[in-house]
This record gives C-alpha cells, sequence and structure tokens, in this order.
C-alpha cells in the first residue's frame, strides 16, 4: 500500500502514516481516534485536523474488505478446495458447531432460558471488568474483555452448558439484530462529507491495494499454518474493518458469521498493536 501510494504521488510518509495505518488500526473507537489522539500529540497538530486524516480510509477500507469478502464467498463456491466454509482448519470441529439446527447442550438437552440470560449476564460480566481494566491500565475495554474470554475459556472457568447458552444468545444477535445495526451505523454515524472527499483515484487504488495485500498475505501465511485460505484471508479483511460494526458486515457479506471470534482478536488486539507499534516509531522519527 505505502508503496502504491508513493508511486501514485501522496508521498511515502502521508501514505504509511494517514492511509495505510488507519485501515489496520481495527476501526474507529479504539483505532482512528487513539491514533489521531497520538498524531495530534507528536506533530503539534489539532487532534479534530488528525482524526479528518485518518477517518475516511478507515471507513473506504472497511468498504473495500466488504466487497472483496463478498468476492472470496463466490470464489469458495467455485473453488471448494479452498475453504472450510467456515472451518479454519481441515479436521476442525468445533465444539459448538455454528451449523447445528436448535439449541441444545452436549448432551442433547435442550438450553433453557436461565441458561441464555446467565450467559448475557456472563458476557455483560465480562465487558464492565474490560471496563474496569481500562480505568486501571488505560488498556481498550472491548481488548481486555477478549483477553478475559480468552483466558476464561483456557481455565476453563465457564461450563460447557453456560458456552452453549452464550452461543444461543451470539445466534440471536447475528440473526436479529445483525442488519438493523448496520443500517442504523450506514444512516446515522457515517460521516458522509468526509467520506466523499476522500474519493480521488489515488487514494482510492491505494486503499483497494492496501486490503487487497492484506487479505492475500493472510491467505498465502494461512496456507503454510494448514489453514484453509479463504478463511484466513476472510479474517485479515477484518483487520482493516470499521471495527465491530465492520466485522459483522465483512462476516455478513463472506456468509460467515461463525468466525467471529477470529475476527474481533484480529481487529481488537491486531489493531491495538499496529497503534501502539506506530506511534512509537513516529515518536522516534519526529
Amino acid at each position: 500500500g505505502t508503496l502504491v501510494g508513493t508511486v501514485l504521488g501522496l508521498g511515502a510518509f502521508h501514505t504509511f502514516f494517514f492511509v495505510v495505518i488507519p485501515i489496520m488500526a481495527g476501526g474507529v473507537g479504539e483505532g482512528a481516534i487513539p491514533l489521531s489522539v497520538g498524531y495530534a500529540e507528536i506533530l503539534g497538530e489539532p487532534h479534530g485536523d488528525m482524526f479528518a486524516q485518518v477517518l475516511p480510509p478507515v471507513m473506504l477500507g472497511s468498504l473495500t474488505a466488504i466487497l472483496l469478502a463478498g468476492t472470496l464467498n463466490y470464489i469458495g463456491k467455485r473453488y471448494p478446495r479452498l475453504t472450510g466454509e467456515g472451518r479454519l482448519q481441515p479436521g476442525e470441529h468445533d465444539e459448538m458447531d455454528t451449523r447445528k439446527e436448535g439449541a441444545e447442550d452436549e448432551t442433547g438437552s435442550p438450553i433453557d432460558v436461565a441458561t441464555v440470560a446467565a450467559a448475557g449476564l456472563t458476557a455483560i460480566t465480562l465487558y464492565l471488568l474490560g471496563i474496569m481494566c481500562h480505568r486501571l491500565f488505560g488498556l481498550p475495554a472491548p481488548v481486555a474483555m477478549l483477553f478475559l474470554a480468552v483466558l476464561a475459556k483456557l481455565t476453563h472457568a465457564v461450563s460447557p452448558h453456560l458456552q452453549q447458552g452464550g452461543f444461543v444468545v451470539y445466534k440471536f444477535f447475528s440473526t436479529a439484530v445483525t442488519y438493523p445495526l448496520l443500517f442504523a451505523i450506514g444512516v446515522s454515524m457515517t460521516p458522509w462529507d468526509k467520506l466523499v472527499a476522500a474519493f480521488n483515484l489515488p487514494n482510492l487504488i491505494t486503499i483497494v491495494s492496501t486490503v487487497a495485500t492484506l487479505m492475500a498475505t493472510g491467505a498465502v501465511v494461512g496456507r503454510w499454518l494448514n489453514m484453509y485460505p479463504i478463511e484466513a484471508a476472510i479474517i485479515n479483511a477484518c483487520h482493516s474493518g470499521q471495527g465491530g460494526t465492520g466485522d459483522v458486515a465483512i462476516l455478513t457479506a463472506a456468509n460467515r458469521m461463525q468466525l467471529m471470534p477470529f475476527a474481533q482478536i484480529a481487529t481488537r488486539i491486531g489493531g491495538a498493536i499496529t497503534v501502539t507499534l506506530v506511534l512509537i516509531l513516529l515518536s522516534r522519527m519526529i
């Protein structure tokens, strides 16, 4: 992406810091905002100006990722050997199969309302703990929540029965809430004036090449690591999305909502690493 932007006359510094990195920063709340705050402090510029510069690549990068993810879904239907249809690795059997119909636990008994409510409260508790980590340590709440969820999973702190209740909660939101959420975000929160201002040919080509490179890298490295290249590419596409809502849109376009846990890790943790490293680099350069 930096090479393409430089060739098209955008300049290596501007392309890397204000086009490529915002796309990889993990969305708006945990990506563009802290990135623009850091840029403003390091460069001595107003925060509003920095935010206005980094936001359009985030929006257009997310749109590009949605379109390319839909294209990969089509390619997967033409070449089935390249895709696991939502499974990341060959031979993988998820203990909570997202293609399974009905709401039953591993013993075959139905999931009751109390279990679903307990799973929802567990998710809310993890997020509240994430907010507490943000107040105490400065770690973004969604990133802290991810770490806590992974820790709970690895230590078996949440029972399989409760995990199945969590799957029911997830299934409800992915089925009933996804499309109204996408509509509301698109209509009410998208800064259309800034988005339209970024529609110039060098910007668009640079953004498309950046997202395509991210996805191609995911496909190649995923193949080396014995993963399905299409699924690996789609997860990497979420890294260039508009945060959590971008993940929903990208996975919906690819018809692979079961990859949401991996997408969240790529978006939140990958974005946090990107923002941290680039601010350290910029502070050393200035």
